[in-house]
Parts: structure tokens; sequence; C-alpha cells
């Protein structure tokens, strides 16, 4: 979705005052009245600034942050979070509401570098009209995708390039530890995993069960929530969604906003954060990017709770474990899959 863009890159400094940028990935989206809302309540247009998937997009902040493309970025998640806290990429901010926002999600609590906007879990899809054409079970665990009968069915992102990617790199090593996920990956290649750039490409492009694709991939690393978009638009709702999800292959991801150090706009800036933990952002947030709100009270609309799916146990890495090993996972990781 296309929100509020303005310009003012050229140097109008009045047109900056007034404009905050909030540099982010290509999934970002909100209801244009939410953000006539913020518009409205704080007298500044919201530009978007965006980097293809979350992985690009960090690793661009990375390299432009002695002159930032924005004054906010959004999307950095609990995979990459320690890289640009080192990086040096935020200036500290207690944005005004945290207090209702999931103490389990407040990874930088300390020192207030980023703000918890949402969470959710990476997990493996599947099309349910391919398993029951072809009269299979869907999978369940990671175990299952390395069996014969799901030979060259599954999409995956790459790691070092895609969040969802590096997630379900993490969820496996959650599952096999850090001296046996190096065999499992061998196992998954050898049965036929594809691996594109992100998100969006392995989504809409390469998994059959996303409406108006054509791609010929019912297995797809997604969201336990991707099944509620599938089902949206349609007149009369279905009774279940057309993709379901492999319980058993999932990892929590937490998304995180953070003022940019050398921010043109900060007050703007700290405003748009305040609005993001919002009830009016927070609430819009399960139908436009198919997350679950940080803040505990926020409603979750029906159709999320009714089609998505709830996992109770996902797989995790502690922060620090991720933030010492990731690099070294990453490299591993292409050099096996990769090559």
């Amino acid at each position: 979705m296309t929100l509020a863009a303005c310009g003012g890159s050229g140097g109008d400094k009045a047109a900056d005052a007034k404009t905050v940028k909030l540099v982010t990935h290509d999934s970002f989206a909100a209801s244009k009245s939410v953000l006539k809302e913020f518009e409205k309540q704080s007298g500044y247009k919201v530009q978007l600034v965006k980097g293809g998937d979350a992985g690009k997009a960090v690793n661009q902040a990375v390299l432009t942050k002695d002159n930032p493309q924005g004054d906010v970025f959004f999307g950095i998640d609990n995979t990459l979070l320690s890289r640009g806290l080192d990086e040096g990429l935020f200036t500290p901010y207690a944005a005004k509401g945290l207090a209702g926002v999931d103490e389990k999600l407040q990874l930088d609590k300390a020192k207030h570098r980023v703000t918890p906007v949402d969470y959710g879990d990476i997990c493996v899809n599947y099309d349910k009209a391919y398993f029951a054409k072809h009269k299979i079970a869907p999978p369940k665990t990671f175990a299952d995708l390395i069996k014969p009968q799901y030979k060259n069915l599954l999409v995956t992102e790459n790691s070092a390039t895609s969040s969802p990617g590096l997630a379900f790199q993490l969820g496996t090593i959650a599952e096999y530890g850090k001296g046996g996920w190096q065999g499992y990956w061998k196992k998954l290649k050898a049965n036929g995993v594809e691996v594109v750039d992100g998100w969006e490409q392995a989504y809409y492009e390469r998994f059959s069960g996303a409406a108006g694709s054509k791609g010929d991939k019912p297995l797809v690393v997604s969201y336990a929530s991707s099944p509620p978009a599938e089902v949206m638009e349609k007149k009369p709702a279905p009774k279940e969604a057309p993709t379901g999800v492999a319980t058993g292959t999932c990892f929590r991801q937490t998304e995180f906003a953070g003022l940019l150090k050398g921010a043109a706009n900060e007050k703007g800036g700290k405003a748009l954060l305040d609005f993001l933990i919002s009830k009016k952002f927070q609430e819009d947030m399960p139908l436009q990017m198919f997350v679950n709100p940080a803040v505990k009270d926020a409603k979750v609309p029906e159709l999320f709770t009714k089609y998505g799916q709830r996992i109770d146990d996902p797989k995790t890495v502690a922060p620090a474990e991720i933030a010492d090993n990731r690099e070294q996972w990453i490299k591993q990781w292409s050099s096996l899959v990769l090559k």
C-alpha cells in the first residue's frame, strides 16, 4: 500500500520540517485513514522510504548511518536487532505508551533505543488444495520437510537478505542445536528446497497457495498469520482459509522501530514512534501487515483470530546467542545451501 508521500528531499527546509520519513521494508502497510489521523494529530506528513526485505533494509540503514535515509526505522527484528544496536543506528527514546507494551517484547528496555511494535511467528505455510489433490498429508514439523514426499515442494528466503529466511534458519538451530542444524540443512537441500531473496518473491511469486500466484511451490516460509490474508476480500467468507500452517516449524519474531541517529526531524520521529504504539495504529495493524500488536490491550479483529493460527510453543533463540553467532551462522548457511 502506498501511504501519504511528501516531497522535500530537494532541500526545501520548510517542507522537510513538516515531513517525517519512515524507513522500512516492503511489507509495511497501514490504512490511509490511520495515517491521516497521525497527520491531523501531529501536523507531519509521513513519507515512506522502502528498502526491500527487512534484511536488505537493515543493511542499507547500516551503510547510510552517517547520512540516514529518514527519521525512524521500522522493521528491525530480534534476529537482526543486535546488529543495529552495535552499529549505533538509533537515538534512545522512551515512546509514550510504552507501559502498555508487553514487557517480554521489550528487549532493549534498559536503554530504549528501539520500541517493540509487533510480533509474529515465522512458519511454513501450505497450500491445502495441493495436498488434498495429491492425497498427501501436509507437513507439521521440521523433520517432515526432509521426507521424500515433500521433495522439491518448499521455497524459503535467503538468510543473508531476508528476516523471515533468517528466522526460519534460527528455528532449525533451536530445533537441532548448534551442532545439528547444518546436517539438517544438507538434507533439506538434497530434498530440493528453493531459495529466493525475500518474502514477497517467495510468497507471491513462488507459492501456489497465494491468491493470483502462478507459483508451483505448495510450501513456503511465511507467517502463522498469513492465512487470514487469503480470505480478506472473499464474499461470502469461506469456512476456512485455503492455506494452513505447519505449527511445528515456527519461530517467534518481534519487530521494532527506532529513532535514527542523525535524523533531520527528530521531533517528528518521536511523534511517529508514539503513534506506532498507539491503539489506533496497533488495532489497524493485524489486517494490514498480518502481525500481532505489541500493545497488550489492543483489540485483534475477528477475521485475524478466526483464520490465523495461534502458536503456543514457538521456537526461540536468546538475543545474546543470536548476537554472538548470527554472522557466523549466516556464512555457514550460505556455504551449505547456496553453493
